[in-house]
């Protein structure tokens, strides 16, 4: 069954052969790992000064049962990017495949102790200005499983999840020393 696919433009017009060419292509991506349910691309085109190597950006985000992945390209053709995107996507899903059925086949029971002990960071500053929002699904996973998602959607500082074990949501984030820390939330 080929995935769901959406297609966005920003700042560039796409033609129906663009996009018979992205869904046909984006569409498959669902043959390399079970569970995809959606696949999002954004196309940009950014006319920049300095260099005319970047001036398109293919962002390739893909929702699946408990994981997100996200690759992101920038080159001097729409095409060229879209297909680096793609093949940055297959690694991180071969990664992602790999990952999984090891830590499926080693210990289902992993918790928290995993870790090392982690330290909750509340910072009193005043928020800045909401320039974007966004609004995304969490889905249950382990503590050790979120650092595995932070790393394969390539986010650096923060990754939101539901929480199994905790059964709560939380926040991991990676700390200055190269280490993680785990934020779990509670209502008052």
């Amino acid at each position: 069954m080929a995935a769901k696919v959406e297609i966005f433009g920003r700042e560039m017009k796409i033609d129906a052969a663009l996009n018979d060419y992205v869904e046909k292509k984006a569409s498959k991506l669902d043959r390399y790992v079970e569970g995809v349910e959606g696949v999002r691309v954004d196309l940009a085109y950014r006319k920049a000064k300095r260099s005319a190597d970047d001036r398109y950006k293919v962002q390739i985000t893909l929702h699946g049962k408990g994981f997100v992945l996200r690759a992101e390209e920038r080159t001097d053709q729409v095409h060229s990017a879209f297909d680096a995107a793609v093949d940055k996507i297959q690694r991180q899903m071969e990664r992602y495949k790999g990952k999984r059925y090891q830590s499926q086949a080693k210990n289902e029971d992993q918790s928290l102790n995993e870790l090392a002990e982690l330290e909750s960071v509340y910072v009193e500053e005043p928020p800045a200005e909401i320039a974007r929002r966004k609004r995304f699904v969490l889905y249950p996973m382990t503590a050790v499983e979120a650092v595995e998602q932070m790393k394969l959607v390539g986010h650096e500082q923060f990754f939101i999840f539901y929480n199994m074990d905790a059964g709560c949501v939380s926040v991991l984030y990676k700390r200055s020393d190269g280490d993680y820390g785990l934020i779990d939330t509670e209502l008052a």
